[in-house]
């Protein structure tokens, strides 16, 4: 990543602690859900100690399921193994301030072993190996994330004891565009627009979506690393923020059975002069890499599906007719694809619109850095885009189910190749636990069909 000024100066934080302005800093790291885990420092304790030795944490924050219960099958961290720690390091280009919380700043951290080794299994480490392997070729990927979310009246304790039945969405219809619409909520909305922007990250636009209650806040693009650090920061915040207006939002991919929640990701290389090597004088303003990159998205789609859609739920967004993709399709400027060819010059990019809004961005973006290097070093040559509806073309299928997914994703040579065999066997033991969870749930939807009638 090139050099940049952190949002943040680390001799800002040591005045602002010096004059009482900041008392308290986070430092986190994003874990296979994505989500923010880490600790609380008092910021005097974190810039004498923590700042240039950092902290620990059990390893075990990258080997439980997403109800943080410990489970079998992980390498890294297990009873035998003792449960050990791996050490935190603040990464400083991180280094923010919340200003949803009072006196407080954030600082996101790199995981490694205690012998320095990094941490391969961590979703940072795994997308920086990508990003180190694209700089190989003199190339930078930039990246913008839109994530989807549905908001509610009810408070995140209102609607636990509900079980999450019978909530009332902040919107009552379709507000897809409407200024109305937003207009209802403008103050949660603005509340979160703002505290982003004073943590650093630059705000593009709020909008209205179909499903009751449904917006979407954009941000600006930027370097892969740093959008996905900024897409943590931003998922967190909204919730909290919405927990202190007393409502609550959930960005799960398949609320219910309307539109779901997406998050497309957005995808564009630049060279060491800052040119999109994206736009080019073939068919469509395309360049010979970006022909190559596409059709390696192509061509590890299915097989990459877990790092995009790494959820039960996150299945049931794909479906036709639903702005969701099902076809393993591109096209230009075409919303039936799974990728979608937008832009033109130095805005030539593309989109892939299968990850949710419960994807791990960390995971999405490495995962199509890495296809797209598959297609560059083996010449992958694009089919024809689709011009119609792919919803009911002759393409391949993306994958129904998250066992489906998690079988690819298994017997994938190119994610053993692109990865390694200790990121795949992780990421498939992550699969295993959730569908035997699942498997062994007994839900609303059986009691309803079967209490009686069977």
């Amino acid at each position: 990543m090139a050099d940049r000024t952190p949002p943040l100066a680390v001799e800002e934080l040591r005045a602002l602690v010096a004059n009482g302005e900041i008392d308290t800093v986070v430092l986190a790291f994003p874990d296979m859900q994505g989500r923010l885990q880490g600790k609380r420092f008092a910021a005097p304790f974190f810039l004498d100690e923590v700042l240039g030795h950092g902290t620990e944490g059990c390893a075990y924050l990258l080997a439980v399921d997403t109800e943080m219960n410990t489970v079998d099958g992980y390498a890294m961290s297990s009873w035998d193994r003792g449960y050990g720690d791996f050490a935190m390091h603040p990464d400083l280009t991180t280094l923010r301030r919340l200003p949803w919380h009072d006196a407080t700043a954030m600082v996101t951290a790199d995981l490694a072993w205690h012998d320095g080794t990094p941490v391969a299994a961590a979703p940072r480490q795994i997308l920086r190996r990508q990003l180190a392997r694209l700089a190989e070729l003199g190339l930078t990927a930039h990246v913008g994330t839109e994530l989807e979310f549905i908001v509610f009246k009810d408070g995140y304790e209102q609607a636990w004891d509900a079980d999450y039945r019978g909530l009332t969405p902040a919107n009552q219809y379709n507000i897809d565009y409407s200024v109305l619409g937003t207009g209802r909520i403008e103050p949660l909305l603005r509340r979160i627009r703002n505290g982003m922007t004073g943590a650093g990250l630059t705000v593009e636009s709020a909008k209205g979506e179909c499903n009751p209650g449904q917006h979407e806040i954009a941000f600006r693009y930027d370097e892969a690393l740093v959008t996905c650090d900024q897409h943590a920061v931003y998922k967190t915040g909204a919730k909290e923020i919405a927990a202190q207006e007393g409502h609550s939002l959930t960005f799960m991919a398949k609320y219910d059975e309307r539109e779901g929640n997406s998050c497309h990701v957005h995808l564009s290389l630049q060279d060491a002069e800052g040119r999109n090597v994206m736009a080019g004088d073939e068919p469509g303003g395309m360049s010979a890499t970006m022909r190559h990159f596409l059709a390696g998205q192509l061509a590890a789609l299915r097989d990459f599906s877990l790092l995009y859609a790494p959820n039960i739920n996150s299945y049931k967004r794909f479906q036709p007719g639903s702005f969701a993709p099902t076809a393993v399709a591109w096209g230009h400027d075409n919303r039936t694809c799974a990728l979608r060819v937008v832009g033109h010059g130095r805005s030539t990019r593309f989109e892939n619109r299968l990850p949710g809004g419960d994807t791990n961005p960390y995971l999405a973006v490495a995962g199509m850095i890495a296809a797209g290097l598959h297609g560059i070093e083996q010449h992958l040559e694009l089919p024809p885009p689709c011009t119609g509806n792919a919803y009911t073309g002759e393409y391949a299928h993306v994958p129904r189910t998250l066992r489906e997914a998690a079988e690819l994703w298994e017997t994938s040579e190119l994610a053993k190749a692109a990865f390694g065999d200790e990121v795949v066997d992780h990421y498939r033991n992550m699969a295993r636990v959730e569908t035997e969870a699942f498997d062994a749930a007994v839900t609303d939807w059986e009691r309803r069909r079967s209490f009686e009638r069977h």
